[in-house]
Order: C-alpha cells, then structure tokens, then sequence
C-alpha cells in the first residue's frame, strides 16, 4: 500500500508538470493569436544584452563601466515597455507565478529526508575557556551580554583587545592550563585559529555565533540570530565530529579562495568599503590572464580566474553544505574567457564550461609567482606558491546545544525524469 508521503510526494510532481505545461502552452497560445513570437525573441535578447553589459561593468573602469551600467538598467525597461504597449504584461506576471509553482512543486516532492549529523552524548565541561572578540558581529558579544552569561555558567573569558592578539597561542596557553572546552565568540577566521589548537590537543571546540555571516555556525545547525543559545551547551550539549581543512600549516573551517576574491579581500581598503573596492579591483581580476594552476587528484585547470577550496564541498543551488564530515575537499574553478562565458554560467551548459567543480583528499594551487594572496575563512593572507591544501576527516569535536535549528535537508537538483518517474509510475 502507497503510504500518505509517497502519495502527498507524487501529487506533488504531477502539480509540477501541470504548472511547467501550463506555462509553455500559455506562451505559445498567446505568441500565435497575437501574432507576438517577436516579443518572445525580444526577452531573450534582453536578457543576452543584460548579461553581457553586467560582464562589461565588471570588467572595464571609469565610461565603459557606467555605460555597461546604463545598459543593465535600460535593457530590462525597453523590453517591459514593449510588453506593456503589446498588452502582454498579464502573459510574463502568469507565466512567472506557473513556473514558479512549478519549480516549488517539484523540489518539494524531490526533497530528501533531513540527514542529521550523528551526534554523542558528552558530560558537561568542567573548565570551559572562551575567547571572544567584542568588535565582532558589530559588537554581538555587549548586545547579547555574551561575556557574563558564560562567567555565570562556569566558563573563564578572555576578551580579545587589540587586532596583535595571537588567539592561537592564548588557546594553547589555556590547555596547559587545564582547559578542557575551548570556545569562540567572533569570526570564522578567529573560529578557525582556535579550532585548530582544540583539534591539535583533542578537546572539544564550542562556536558562538557572533560573528558577522556566522557561515561555519550555519552548516553547524547553530541559531545565527541569538549567539546566546550557543552557550546552552556548556550544560545541555551533545558532540558532533567533523573534518578540518589544512592550508600549509592553518586550518580552516570553511574556505580558502584564490584569484578575484582573494584579490579583494587583500586590499587594505576592504573592509571599510567592500562594494567599491571590490568594483575597483574586480576588471583586472576578471579581464586579465591568470596566473594560477589548479591540480586535483593529477588533473590540472589552467589560469582559472577564481579558485574556491572548501571543508566539504558546497551545493551549487543553495551555497550551503550538505555535511561537514564526508572527508573531502570541494573544488570550484572558474575560468571566464568573456561575456559569453560569464552569461553561460546561468545555463547548466555554461557552468560546464565555466566551472568545474569536483571533490578530492588534496589540492594544489601553484603560480609562476613567489606568493599570491589567498583569503582564508575571510582573512587576507598572503602564501608561498605552490600552496597545498588538504582534508583532516573528523579532526574536530564540536559541542552543541542539544536544543538547536539544526541543518535543513537542501534543496534538490530540479530532475524532470525523476519527477516523471515519481508522478507517472509505469506500470509492470
């Protein structure tokens, strides 16, 4: 007997094939009464020309840049106001909402079961030490009064003061001290330094959510928007285990990216203006040939633009990973050789040209350069070539709050055949 999920999981791709037929036929049956197949070249063309001037204010500086500009903003308006004199507005407004049911339809009966990380029960600490920035998170460790209610609940604090603080050697310190919990409450860089020693000594490593994007505290299933909870597991906590990545002798927690981003992130000026250092950076980073090489497993990509090494490797669709203990590294190179390049990567044949994306124990980034500047979790740090990164499964032991958002099941590849299969069994 079908049970109500799998029945509730086929009405569901049925839902989705009926609003992706809808839309098509709409389109269709409006372009042939009206006469308006033209209107239907004129978005496509819209949108090349939109694509190809966002590369353009990329990748060129001073008139150019703002003539691309003006070419994003103009191009989407003359193709509405073609639309609206033609009396089609209701025709894009109802085909957007049919494909969008569509594409909700279909994911919600493709989604997979949740897939908690496995988790022990652990005692509680009895020498917890916490390092936390008050500056990070624009000042999240005052704001949630982080420092008193970790003093309340046992723990020994050190306020981080000054940016020449070496977080690592203060965390070492305290292990010989008889620590046995260290914790942070700041960025993922400062997240990553302490976890690091927490791995080196084996004690358990707590992350409090006071940084400013939180990503590692993300993937971690911890609630982003009261760091508070996090302390919950001084006394009410379980442990995960999850890998480390390594680049030369650091470790890091999310990522490490080299070429355009890298590239930003190092100016001094990028912290206090992120969006106009990154537009000012962005054209030589983009435009110009690379100098880097890739190699993952013997195969090597040639003068990718951008390089992205991760803990774990991210979901494409969604940013986020689907689990921080598979024991590898993800891989993404972008090699954009131009406008054309740059508007494919909205297509999946595009991003096959453009990205390749992979997994592997070890990478290398190697350039014809004595160092290149690499950001690492966020922090800007400059390397000697060739630059090895590698995977450390289950090098560290996370304590959580047993009471937490915990990590959602991501959202699936929009697959027509499985869909199809799913809501038009056949019959043997």
């Amino acid at each position: 007997m079908t049970g109500e999920p799998d029945q509730m999981r086929r009405w569901l791709a049925r839902l989705a094939f009926a609003a992706a037929i809808s839309a098509t036929v709409l389109v269709l049956a409006v372009a042939g009464l009206d006469g308006s197949l033209g209107l239907l070249l004129v978005a496509a063309l819209g949108s090349a020309i939109t694509l190809a001037g966002a590369w353009w204010f990329l990748t060129h500086r001073r008139l150019l840049r703002w003539a691309a500009g003006f070419v994003v903003v103009l191009a989407p308006l003359v193709v509405a106001v073609l639309y609206a004199r033609a009396e089609l507005v209701w025709v894009v407004v109802l085909f957007g909402l049919l494909w969008t049911v569509a594409v909700a339809a279909g994911r919600r009966a493709l989604a997979p079961a949740a897939d908690w990380p496995a988790t022990v029960p652990t005692k509680a600490p009895e020498r917890p030490y916490l390092i936390m920035n008050p500056r990070s998170g624009g000042g999240k460790v005052g704001r949630f009064r982080l420092a008193e209610t970790a003093r309340a609940l046992g723990a020994e604090v050190f306020l981080l003061d000054g940016p020449a603080v070496d977080v690592a050697a203060v965390a070492r310190r305290a292990v010989r001290d008889g620590a046995d919990l260290l914790g942070v409450a700041g960025g993922d860089g400062t997240q990553a330094l302490v976890a690091g020693v927490a791995a080196e000594h084996g004690v358990p490593f707590l992350v409090i959510s006071a940084g400013t994007r939180n990503h590692f505290a993300l993937d971690l299933g911890l609630d982003r928007e009261n760091p508070a909870t996090c302390l919950d597991a001084l006394t009410d906590g379980e442990e995960i285990r999850i890998d480390l990545g390594l680049i030369g002798d650091r470790t890091f927690v999310n990522n490490a990216s080299f070429g355009a981003y890298a590239t930003v992130v190092q100016s001094p000026h990028y912290r206090d203006a992120k969006l106009g250092t990154a537009l000012d950076l962005l054209p030589a980073a983009l435009a110009g040939e690379s100098p880097l090489r890739l190699t993952v497993d013997g195969t090597t990509v040639n003068g990718p633009q951008a390089v992205l090494i991760s803990n774990n490797a991210y979901r494409p669709d969604s940013g986020r990973r689907s689990g921080l203990d598979r024991g590898e590294l993800g891989v993404l190179a972008v090699t954009l050789r131009g406008a054309l390049d740059a508007a494919g990567l909205i297509g999946r044949r595009g991003r096959a040209r453009a990205v390749r994306a992979g997994t592997g124990r070890e990478a290398t980034v190697d350039a014809d350069l004595p160092e290149i500047p690499v950001g690492v979790d966020g922090e800007a740090l400059l390397f000697s070539t060739p630059v090895r990164c590698e995977i450390v499964p289950g090098a560290l032991r996370v304590r959580v709050p047993r009471q937490r958002p915990g990590v959602p099941a991501p959202p699936p590849q929009l697959d027509w055949t499985r869909l199809r299969r799913l809501g038009f069994p056949s019959r043997r």
